[in-house]
């Protein structure tokens, strides 16, 4: 006989708390709490989502357990919290009648398309006009009897306004356009002029040849170096870093927004500073020839790499120039266009410069030789004219200037890791897991069938295959499949290591004027040599984990805005391209249709009935094998095969772009 208790555990069982997943035709996905499989997500009709939107955290009851030939389903019982407390869209008025009829003046057309019930506005704030981008507070969540209700907050611009898409979008994620009168008044109340007790306790390196290296409109300039060559035939390699901790202290203003921020935001037509821009341009911008105070890693290295010995300590120093990438990259490669002419002009770091390349090469050798993986991956700028309308769109590849500087960056961040390891400091890491377990997987059965060996997920095994498959006609398709197995690079407060570096040791120390984790180091580098008591270490170890989660959710957001905004103006420049033909790649294969990335980097779908083989045949998709095959032609889709393309439209607001194929001649 089953006891009472064994039946409500049952019951207990069908019940799972998750966050819903909403799709834009309004069915949608619960991912339980702790879990990390997305197979074990559960399906939730259009009509058991309980009103639900994107976001919010639900109680689910489990109506049909997964198996092994589908996964769960089930029905949202209750709302446990809601996602969405305040948004952003566009306002559209309601004509007389429907005003009337409905007791609205108008409703929102929101930016995010996964909220699919309409939001009506009673009264709309003073000053809205038609199609004016405004920030919401919702009053009132749908129900079987009430309608979504919410009242304008603020009028975010007026539509024609030059830049107003992107800054819907920065609002929509929820990044902060401005900072508080408080934290402005902070950075204004620093002196232009540094003070002797400003360079208290602080390494001189003013008379160094130090010089910064940038992109040509970079403004917020947090590293500089020098390079040269020790008697003992040593490398000396001097990495300073702007000392925003100086400016940004615990307890301030600027510290908690700065906190709150986490990373500043690049895109397409501006830079959201986590720093007031008097501070991330000014005065800890390492500008030429002012005096400005630094962190500085100080490293000897020998012809094959290794670090012989380190100083790590606060300074002060003066740019001799500000030298950009395209300048020093002329000086770097004889026989290119202004070659001689940059040499000659910057002829006080031309020494220095050519120390540099030789150390650079030695430091690329030795971390391609301990394993680091590398993917040749291009930039892309997208230019815009007065109108912020898309009009070209740069692909920019990465020379030996660039190439160095991230070299460098990379010595300093390992050098400053091992600091706090060896002394058994708590700190900050930039950790990288090794790749995904079942898309790894993957990758072996895909390689194997191709007749390459890829024994296990060891730096040796991938970088051997990465060799082995270079150069042949399946390098493209298994190297994005390679790509795709890799997770995501995060900061902990635990030491697990950088898989895609190969490094044992690895922090983010180089750039604190645009990450907070890095402000943390150079805090804790201050601190640490006058306090290591364990009363202090016993404090950080308590802080670091919420600082570590929260700068990294930061800046997934600041790489999820990025990438809305790019494909937002992508689909935009394509617009004017509607027709066009293209040859591009596969980059990923779903039941529905292929994704194509095209040269300038433009990605867009092709759906199955686009998808032409030249031959009228059914298409089937092999979801354990990521292909799409006719079954006629025998024609297979999989990633990295090369595509001709027609683009047939493009859904700016979306960010989306469509092809279709170009069926292949007929020999």
């Amino acid at each position: 006989m089953v006891q009472l208790s064994e039946l409500a555990s049952a019951l207990k069982q069908t019940e799972s708390k998750g966050v819903f997943s909403k799709h834009p035709k309004g069915f949608g996905f619960v991912h339980p709490e702790g879990e990390t499989d997305k197979t074990n997500d559960i399906y939730i009709g259009q009509n058991e989502t309980k009103f639900a939107m994107d976001g919010d955290k639900v109680t689910v009851k489990v109506l049909y357990p997964k198996t092994e030939k589908r996964g769960a389903s089930g029905q949202i019982i209750k709302i446990n919290e809601r996602a969405v407390v305040d948004t952003v869209g566009t306002y559209r008025s309601l004509s007389n009648r429907q005003a009337k009829a409905l007791g609205y003046k108008g409703r929102i057309e929101l930016f995010n398309d996964r909220i699919s019930d309409t939001l009506y506005i009673k009264q709309p704030l003073t000053g809205v006009q038609e199609e004016d981008v405004v920030s919401i507070k919702v009053t009132q969540y749908p129900t079987d009897t009430k309608a979504f209700e919410g009242k304008i907050t603020q009028i975010i611009g007026h539509k024609g306004e030059v830049g107003l898409d992107i800054l819907e979008v920065l609002y929509a994620m929820k990044i902060p356009q401005e900072f508080s009168a408080e934290t402005l008044a902070e950075a204004e109340a620093f002196s232009e002029e540094l003070t002797q007790e400003d360079l208290q306790g602080r390494e001189d390196y003013r008379n160094e040849i130090t010089y910064t290296i940038d992109g040509e409109d970079s403004k917020d300039l947090d590293d500089a170096i020098h390079v040269k060559k020790l008697s003992n035939g040593h490398f000396e390699l001097g990495v300073h870093i702007a000392d925003v901790s100086h400016y940004v202290t615990e307890g301030s203003s600027l510290n908690e927004e700065a906190y709150a921020r986490a990373t500043s935001v690049y895109v397409t037509d501006r830079v959201v500073p986590m720093l007031p821009v008097r501070l991330s341009n000014n005065l800890c911008s390492l500008n030429e020839a002012q005096e400005r105070l630094t962190m500085s890693c100080l490293m000897e290295i020998d012809d094959k790499g290794k670090i012989i010995t380190y100083k790590i300590s606060p300074s002060v120093i003066k740019t001799t120039y500000r030298m950009t990438y395209s300048n020093v990259n002329k000086m770097i490669h004889q026989g290119q266009e202004g070659h001689r002419e940059a040499l000659e002009k910057y002829s006080k770091i031309a020494d220095s410069i050519e120390v540099a390349v030789e150390l650079h090469e030695i430091l690329e050798t030795m971390r391609k030789d301990r394993g680091m993986i590398e993917f040749d991956e291009s930039e892309a700028k997208i230019i815009l004219d007065d109108e912020g309308y898309p009009i070209e769109i740069v692909k920019r590849d990465r020379d030996t200037a660039e190439r160095m500087i991230e070299s460098f960056m990379l010595m300093a961040n390992e050098t400053v890791a091992l600091d706090f390891q060896k002394k058994k400091l708590p700190s900050l890491y930039r950790v990288h897991e090794t790749p995904k377990e079942k898309a790894f997987a993957k990758l072996m059965e895909a390689a194997a069938e191709a007749g390459f060996s890829l024994s296990s997920d060891s730096h040796q095994a991938i970088n051997f295959f990465a060799d082995e498959i270079k150069d042949t006609s399946f390098e493209k398709a298994l190297t994005y499949q390679l790509r795709h197995t890799m997770s995501t690079a995060v900061y902990s407060e635990k030491n697990t290591k950088h898989f895609g570096l190969a490094a044992t040791n690895y922090t983010h120390f180089t750039s604190p004027i645009r990450r907070y984790p890095d402000l943390i180091i150079h805090r804790l580098l201050h601190l640490y040599p006058s306090d290591h008591s364990n009363r202090t270490k016993d404090e950080w170890k308590e802080r670091l984990p919420e600082i570590a989660s929260h700068s990294s959710d930061m800046e997934h957001r600041a790489v999820v805005t990025e990438r809305i905004i790019d494909a937002m103006k992508k689909a935009e420049y394509m617009l004017e391209r509607i027709g066009e033909v293209y040859t591009g790649t596969i980059t990923g294969v779903q039941k529905f249709g292929i994704f194509v990335a095209l040269d300038n980097t433009v990605e867009g779908l092709v759906r199955v009935p686009n998808l032409h083989t030249g031959t009228t045949e059914e298409l089937e998709f092999d979801e354990e094998m990521s292909i799409i095959k006719g079954k006629k032609s025998e024609t297979i889709y999989q990633v990295g095969k090369e595509i001709k393309i027609r683009v047939i439209a493009a859904n700016k607001r979306k960010g989306t772009v469509d092809f279709e194929q170009i069926a292949p001649e007929k020999n």
